[in-house]
């Protein structure tokens, strides 16, 4: 690799490394009290480097969100890493989804994104991108690949089974109604986390 090339490398690093740094503050301390000073000294750079990669904080949050989206998309895959039948698949699907959003941490990210939507409109419509658009459209592609719905049609039945299957639980979670998990939850576990039988009687209600 030639110099050129491995300083990018160490370059993009760096950048990934703040990005989860970054994260971390947002998380702990809220918008408004999170400062660059702080992100710098967690990520262990100095200002100037920083303020290379993001030019200030309202970008560093930004990106952050990028990340989020990122790392919830990984963790929750598309319905057809969930089982070969397809109605099946969608079932564990929306049941993976739910349980990943009662995660604590996540919770915490809506509620931030939801602290900054006056000052940063901007930063709530890209974590709505990442914590619903997203996966809303993994699942309509499954429908429309399964199921020979066209694009219209598989995006409603996509946001009808999401509505029903995701929204009740996280909303009454997000407003302490319940309790969210305090770890991050396991697939292993996500017949003992949600109720994936009335996930089912949805499913086959919908389809």
């Amino acid at each position: 690799m030639s110099r050129a090339g491995a300083s990018q490398r160490r370059g993009e690093e760096l950048r990934r490394h703040i990005l989860f740094e970054a994260k971390e503050v947002f998380l702990e301390t809220g918008y408004e009290r999170a400062s660059m000073d702080t992100v710098a000294a967690r990520a262990g750079t100095s200002k100037r480097s920083l303020y290379a990669h993001f030019e200030s904080k309202d970008k560093l949050f930004l990106a952050v969100l990028d990340l989020a989206r990122e790392l919830h998309l990984d963790t929750l895959k598309t319905p057809d890493a969930y089982a070969e039948d397809p109605a099946e698949a969608v079932a564990l699907y929306c049941g993976r989804f739910l349980q990943l959003m009662l995660w604590d941490r996540q919770l915490a990210t809506c509620r931030l994104s939801i602290t900054a939507a006056e000052r940063l409109p901007g930063s709530a419509r890209a974590y709505f991108d990442a914590a619903f658009v997203g996966p809303r459209e993994r699942l309509a592609a499954h429908l429309a690949g399964h199921f020979g719905m066209d694009g219209p049609r598989s995006t409603s039945a996509a946001q009808d089974l999401i509505d029903r299957t995701v929204l009740p639980r996280l909303f009454r979670t997000l407003f302490a109604a319940e309790e969210p998990f305090p770890d991050k939850p396991a697939e292993e576990t996500l017949a003992e986390d949600v109720d994936l039988d009335a996930i089912r009687r949805v499913v086959s209600a919908v389809l």
